[in-house]
Protein backbone atom coordinates (compact mmCIF):
# COMPACT_ATOMS: atom_id res chain seq x y z
CA UNK A 1 0.00 0.00 0.00
CA UNK A 2 2.80 2.43 0.80
CA UNK A 3 4.36 1.59 -2.56
CA UNK A 4 1.48 3.41 -4.25
CA UNK A 5 2.26 6.53 -2.25
CA UNK A 6 5.99 6.55 -2.86
CA UNK A 7 7.41 7.95 -6.05
CA UNK A 8 10.73 8.19 -7.75
CA UNK A 9 9.93 10.72 -10.42
CA UNK A 10 11.67 13.01 -12.87
CA UNK A 11 11.51 16.75 -12.26
CA UNK A 12 11.84 19.01 -9.27
CA UNK A 13 9.43 18.96 -6.42
CA UNK A 14 7.82 21.31 -4.00
CA UNK A 15 5.75 20.28 -1.04
CA UNK A 16 4.14 21.49 2.13
CA UNK A 17 6.86 23.08 4.22
CA UNK A 18 6.30 22.01 7.76
CA UNK A 19 9.69 22.75 9.28
CA UNK A 20 8.02 25.31 11.51
CA UNK A 21 4.94 23.24 12.31
CA UNK A 22 2.92 22.44 9.13
CA UNK A 23 -0.81 22.42 8.82
CA UNK A 24 -1.30 18.68 9.07
CA UNK A 25 -3.13 18.58 5.73
CA UNK A 26 -2.71 15.46 3.62
CA UNK A 27 -0.69 16.73 0.70
CA UNK A 28 1.95 15.08 -1.40
CA UNK A 29 4.63 17.11 -3.16
CA UNK A 30 3.56 18.54 -6.48
CA UNK A 31 5.75 18.68 -9.58
CA UNK A 32 7.69 21.90 -9.92
CA UNK A 33 7.57 24.12 -12.97
CA UNK A 34 11.19 25.17 -12.56
CA UNK A 35 12.39 22.61 -15.09
CA UNK A 36 14.93 20.87 -12.84
CA UNK A 37 16.29 17.67 -14.36
CA UNK A 38 17.15 16.03 -11.01
CA UNK A 39 15.03 13.13 -9.82
CA UNK A 40 13.04 13.38 -6.61
CA UNK A 41 12.92 10.65 -4.01
CA UNK A 42 9.91 10.60 -1.68
CA UNK A 43 10.41 8.71 1.58
CA UNK A 44 7.38 7.87 3.73
CA UNK A 45 7.78 8.17 7.50
CA UNK A 46 5.73 5.30 8.91
CA UNK A 47 6.59 5.43 12.62
CA UNK A 48 9.22 4.55 15.21
CA UNK A 49 10.01 0.91 14.46
CA UNK A 50 13.76 0.84 13.63
CA UNK A 51 14.66 -0.23 10.09
CA UNK A 52 11.00 -0.15 9.01
CA UNK A 53 10.50 3.44 10.15
CA UNK A 54 10.92 4.72 6.59
CA UNK A 55 9.75 3.38 3.26
CA UNK A 56 11.83 2.75 1.23
CA UNK A 57 14.83 2.11 3.46
CA UNK A 58 17.43 2.32 2.17
CA UNK A 59 16.12 4.70 -0.45
CA UNK A 60 17.82 4.52 -3.86
CA UNK A 61 18.69 7.85 -5.48
CA UNK A 62 20.59 9.25 -8.43
CA UNK A 63 23.50 11.64 -7.96
CA UNK A 64 22.19 15.17 -7.41
CA UNK A 65 18.71 13.90 -6.50
CA UNK A 66 16.23 15.80 -4.41
CA UNK A 67 14.57 14.21 -1.40
CA UNK A 68 11.35 14.89 0.46
CA UNK A 69 9.96 13.06 3.50
CA UNK A 70 6.19 12.60 3.90
CA UNK A 71 4.93 11.92 7.45
CA UNK A 72 2.40 9.06 7.33
CA UNK A 73 2.61 8.65 11.13
CA UNK A 74 0.36 10.23 13.78
CA UNK A 75 3.17 12.11 15.54
CA UNK A 76 5.66 14.79 14.43
CA UNK A 77 9.13 13.77 13.24
CA UNK A 78 12.31 15.71 12.48
CA UNK A 79 14.74 14.13 10.02
CA UNK A 80 18.42 15.10 10.08
CA UNK A 81 21.23 13.78 7.90
CA UNK A 82 23.95 12.31 10.16
CA UNK A 83 26.58 14.45 8.41
CA UNK A 84 24.60 17.60 9.28
CA UNK A 85 23.97 18.48 5.62
CA UNK A 86 20.30 19.20 6.28
CA UNK A 87 17.53 19.19 8.84
CA UNK A 88 13.85 19.00 7.89
CA UNK A 89 12.55 20.76 10.98
CA UNK A 90 9.40 19.26 12.50
CA UNK A 91 7.19 17.47 9.99
CA UNK A 92 3.64 17.28 11.29
CA UNK A 93 1.42 14.24 10.60
CA UNK A 94 0.19 14.25 6.99
CA UNK A 95 2.70 16.92 5.93
CA UNK A 96 5.87 16.84 3.87
CA UNK A 97 9.31 18.30 4.41
CA UNK A 98 10.88 20.90 2.19
CA UNK A 99 12.54 19.46 -0.88
CA UNK A 100 16.27 19.16 -0.22
CA UNK A 101 19.24 18.36 -2.45
CA UNK A 102 21.27 15.35 -1.38
CA UNK A 103 25.02 15.46 -1.07
CA UNK A 104 26.75 13.58 -3.86
CA UNK A 105 27.16 10.50 -1.68
CA UNK A 106 23.75 10.36 0.07
CA UNK A 107 24.17 8.93 3.54
CA UNK A 108 22.45 8.04 6.78
CA UNK A 109 19.77 10.00 8.60
CA UNK A 110 17.71 9.78 11.78
CA UNK A 111 14.71 11.33 13.52
CA UNK A 112 15.94 13.66 16.25
CA UNK A 113 12.72 13.08 18.21
CA UNK A 114 13.21 9.26 18.12
CA UNK A 115 16.98 8.89 17.47
CA UNK A 116 17.38 5.32 18.74
CA UNK A 117 14.22 4.02 17.04
CA UNK A 118 14.14 5.82 13.68
CA UNK A 119 17.03 5.81 11.24
CA UNK A 120 17.63 5.14 7.59
CA UNK A 121 19.86 5.78 4.63
CA UNK A 122 19.86 7.02 1.07
CA UNK A 123 22.09 5.15 -1.35
CA UNK A 124 23.27 7.30 -4.23
CA UNK A 125 24.24 5.55 -7.46
CA UNK A 126 27.61 6.87 -8.60
CA UNK A 127 27.15 5.89 -12.24
CA UNK A 128 24.28 5.36 -14.61
CA UNK A 129 23.23 1.71 -14.84
CA UNK A 130 23.98 0.09 -18.22
CA UNK A 131 21.16 -0.06 -20.74
CA UNK A 132 19.77 -3.57 -21.32
CA UNK A 133 20.48 -5.11 -24.74
CA UNK A 134 18.06 -4.07 -27.47
CA UNK A 135 17.63 -0.43 -26.42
Amino acid sequence: MLGAILALSAGGCSGTKSGTGGTGSMSMPAPSTTGSSASTVTVAIVGPNTSRSFDPNPAPAAQGALVVWHNMDTTPHRIVMNDGSFDTGNIMPGSSSQTMRLSSSGGSYHCTIHPTMMFGSINVATTEPPMPPGY
